[in-house]
């Protein structure tokens, strides 16, 4: 199930996106200290324990698009959540441009550190 020795890394990371946020798979990978695994990231995503509360709904695809099916009951939720954080979600895509993450030097240093 959750033996992956990276997922808790990347769980963390997931967490310090703030509300009204979103980042991609990659960028959650390259922050974790993981370049490369953007897969993993997706993966890790479903298996979060379910006493944890990682918002897993703020990762998109690099084009800013969600990873499930535009109409599926996953991306209806998805969108359910990001909207409830004012994120605009149109066609099942987020315009990164508004609304993607960028950690200060100060996040990075200290809601990042492994």
């Amino acid at each position: 199930m959750s033996h992956n020795p990276h997922y808790k890394q990347i769980w963390q990371t997931v967490c310090a996106i703030p509300a009204g946020k979103v980042a991609s798979y990659g960028q959650i990978a390259d922050l974790a200290g993981l370049p490369g695994r953007a897969r993993l990231v997706g993966k890790s995503l479903g298996y979060i324990p379910s006493d944890m509360s990682v918002p897993w709904y703020r990762v998109l695809r690099s084009s800013g698009q969600l990873a499930f099916p535009k109409g599926s009951e996953q991306a209806m939720k998805q969108t359910g959540l990001l909207q409830d954080e004012n994120v605009a979600v149109l066609s099942n895509r987020v315009k990164l441009a508004s609304f993607q993450w960028q950690p200060t030097l100060e996040e990075m240093l200290w809601k990042l550190q492994q």
